[in-house]
């Protein structure tokens, strides 16, 4: 699938590994969108969203700071925004609530936060 898809895409990053982070950011600028973010923990990522940012989609990494992102998921989840779960444990590593969502398991690459975000955002 080509990036021209994603072109203008808002994608937030709820990540608390700088190195991540800043990779992330990278990949996406690269794919033409917009990151909003980086987010290093879940009160900022639940107020970003409560304050009302357009986002398109989302990339989460499962375990920030210490805490599990799922009520940043819920919250993504009831505004209607697809996301992403990022995690070094793979989909194994999620609640059964989560199972089946879109997982990409770390470390990963910049064809697989493409494959993924084109996977959510066309679905």
């Amino acid at each position: 699938m080509s990036s021209t898809s994603l072109e203008g895409r808002r994608i937030l990053v709820v990540e608390d590994e700088s190195l991540v982070a800043m990779l992330l950011e990278t990949i996406l600028e690269d794919m033409g969108c917009t990151p909003v973010g980086p987010i290093s923990n879940i009160d900022e990522a639940l107020s970003t969203l409560a304050g009302g940012v357009e986002i398109d989609a989302a990339l989460l990494d499962v375990n920030v700071a210490g805490q599990q992102v799922f009520p940043v998921a819920a919250a993504l989840k009831a505004r209607g925004v697809p996301f992403v779960f990022s995690t070094g444990y793979g989909e194994g590593g999620l609640p059964d609530e989560w199972r089946g969502q879109t997982t990409i398991q770390k470390p990963f690459t910049e064809a697989t936060i493409q494959d993924a975000l084109a996977k959510i955002l066309s679905a």
